[in-house]
Parts: structure tokens; C-alpha cells; sequence
């Protein structure tokens, strides 16, 4: 169920993000105006304005899907407190550790990493293991735009426009069986793309994550295959990886090829490489600070600016629930 909430007088309008038509990559735009045929040079009949519009449409980092996805509907239950963050401060700002340590030198290591093509297993307690293709999940499950806040256990922040699959699709599209309690999910192991999978073998590599069944259902979780109204660039997590906004970032796995379903609690890769410091459930918390820093509030990237942390980044009136059972 998708509930709609009050705007509040903090919150800004969905108006106040990127426009819609800004999110059409360069060649469906060309189509839109009947110039994609070979070898048609963009300017030669294209009006100032259409030439500006389509100079600035975002480069589309991972081919997509057969069928364009974008623009994709905005879901307005979800609203922000604060301004999208840049395209470019987002994109060149990034934890993925599979290429390296250093935020800012993620988005120049990414270039051998291959994200298309890309097969999923389903496995575990499912009615039918399977292997499918991305493209297939993105033609076969519903796509919608979302606005969220993203919180980085580093006490950063950022607040980005989502494309993906409302998880709770996926999980009922993947079918598991009732004694599943778990899913557990696994990312890509190509030491020969990703240069620290191969230099930091002190790492567990592949990476992996877990959720419980009822977080992987609830309304927020988001199986994220777009961007800014295209498709994920690389160093985001192409071609898909989880969203959980009421969660420390660590949790949001990249670039996942493994989903499974068990009954088990999954060993998770940062509580297995520090279980002090980086917990199973890693709701964001603003009175639970980290051991070696406060999480009592966050840097906006970008602009620098501090915020107050919000309990369950601000989510709490869909994930807080969860955790009310006793």
C-alpha cells in the first residue's frame, strides 16, 4: 500500500527537481524530433532551444533496455527536505570499494568494468530457481521514478533521484517459498575489471548484503537501475543494486548477480569484516554513534552543509514499524 503523505512546510515541491523532459537521453530525443537517422549532424535542423536541450541530456553510462524506461513515473509519496544533490558532485563522489578506497577516483577506475551483459541468479527457497537477464526484470516488473535522501555511514549525504523496481515486485515476481525468512544478495567477482578485488585481498570479496523478507517487502526498498533519468552509471552500481534510504549506505549492495531466499540470517560483508562497527540492520540512528565518529549529524556533499541526522534518515513513518515488534 502506498501511502500519501502530508507536505510539510520544510518539504519542497517535486517541482523543484530536475524537469522531466531535462531526463531524455540525446538519442531519444533525436527520434522525438525525427533526426536519428545516420549521419545527420544534430545542429543542421534543430532550434536553439531543442539544441540546448539535447546538448543537455546526461550521457547514458550502461546501454539500457530494449524499450526506454525514461522519463519513468514519479512516485509522489516520496519527497525531499532539501535539494537534489548535483549529477556530477553524486557522480564523482562514491564508496565502491571492488575499484578502490578513494571517493574520488572511483568514477576514473570503472572503465574496464563490463555491466552489460548482465545475468541474475534467483536461488534458494524460491518455487523455481532461475537465471534471467537485466533487461528482462526491467521489461517484466513495474519501473518508477523516486526522490530520496541517502545517508553514508562516513556521516555524508546526498539526495538523488532513483529509477528502479519497487522490490517488493521483484520479491513476488521471484516467488519464494513460506519458510523463506531471509534474502541475501551478492555481487559481481571480476578481479580483472575492478583492480581492488584484486590488490585488497584482505577483503571477502564478493561483496554481499542481506535483508530481512519484511524490509525487502516494505514500501521504500528499491532495486535502483537508473540515475537522473538514465541508466546507472558504473560507479553507482550499474546495471542494478539495492536502495534501503532509512539504511546506512553500506547496505545498498552494487552491481548484484545473486539474490537469494533463506531462513537463515546472511553474514553480511562489513559485520564480517568489522561486527563492531557496521551492524546486521544499520538503521540510521542520529543517538548511536559510530566508534570512531558522531552520527548526530551529516555533510550534505556538495554544498557542505550540516543537517541534523534523522532517525531512520527520515523514513520512520514506513520503517520504524519494523523494529517495533519488541
Amino acid at each position: 500500500m502506498v501511502h500519501l503523505p502530508r507536505r510539510r512546510g520544510w518539504e519542497i515541491p517535486d517541482s523543484s527537481a530536475t524537469p522531466e523532459a531535462a531526463f531524455v537521453d540525446r538519442r531519444d530525443f533525436l527520434k522525438l524530433v525525427g533526426l536519428a537517422g545516420a549521419g545527420l549532424a544534430v545542429g543542421a535542423g534543430l532550434t536553439r532551444a531543442a539544441r540546448a536541450l539535447a546538448a543537455a541530456a546526461p550521457a547514458v553510462a550502461a546501454p539500457g533496455a530494449a524499450r526506454s524506461i525514461y522519463p519513468a513515473r514519479r512516485n509522489p509519496a516520496f519527497v525531499l527536505d532539501r535539494p537534489l544533490t548535483g549529477e556530477q558532485v553524486a557522480a564523482t563522489y562514491n564508496n565502491f570499494y571492488e575499484f578502490t578506497e578513494q571517493k574520488d577516483a572511483v568514477a576514473r577506475l570503472v572503465g574496464k568494468f563490463e555491466p552489460r551483459p548482465w545475468r541474475i541468479e534467483i536461488a534458494g527457497m524460491v518455487e523455481t530457481p532461475r537465471q534471467v537477464d537485466v533487461g528482462y526484470l526491467i521489461r517484466s516488473l513495474p519501473v518508477e521514478e523516486r526522490l530520496y535522501r541517502h545517508r553514508c555511514v562516513e556521516a555524508w549525504a546526498m539526495a538523488v533521484p532513483w529509477t528502479g523496481i519497487p522490490m517488493r515486485e521483484f520479491v513476488k515476481w521471484a516467488k519464494p517459498t513460506s519458510s523463506a525468512r531471509f534474502v541475501r544478495m551478492v555481487s559481481f567477482l571480476r578481479p580483472d575489471e575492478a583492480p581492488n578485488q584484486k590488490t585488497a585481498t584482505w577483503y571477502p570479496w564478493p561483496y554481499y548484503e542481506g535483508l530481512r523478507l519484511e524490509e525487502a517487502m516494505n514500501d521504500l526498498t528499491l532495486l535502483a537501475v537508473g540515475i537522473y533519468g538514465h541508466d546507472l552509471p558504473k560507479q553507482h552500481g550499474a546495471p542494478i543494486r539495492l536502495v534501503t534510504p532509512w539504511k546506512y549506505g553500506f547496505k545498498s549492495i552494487k552491481s548484484i548477480v545473486r539474490f537469494e531466499f533463506t531462513d537463515r540470517q546472511p553474514k553480511t560483508f562489513w559485520n564480517d569484516v568489522a561486527a563492531k562497527e557496521y551492524d546486521f540492520l544499520a538503521n540510521v540512528n542520529p543517538k548511536v554513534p559510530h566508534p570512531r565518529w558522531s552520527q548526530a549529524t551529516e555533510r550534505m556533499i556538495g554544498s557542505d552543509e550540516r543537517r541534523p541526522t534523522l532517525p531512520y534518515n527520515g523514513y520512520g513513518q514506513w520503517a520504524a514499524g519494523l523494529y517495533d515488534k519488541g
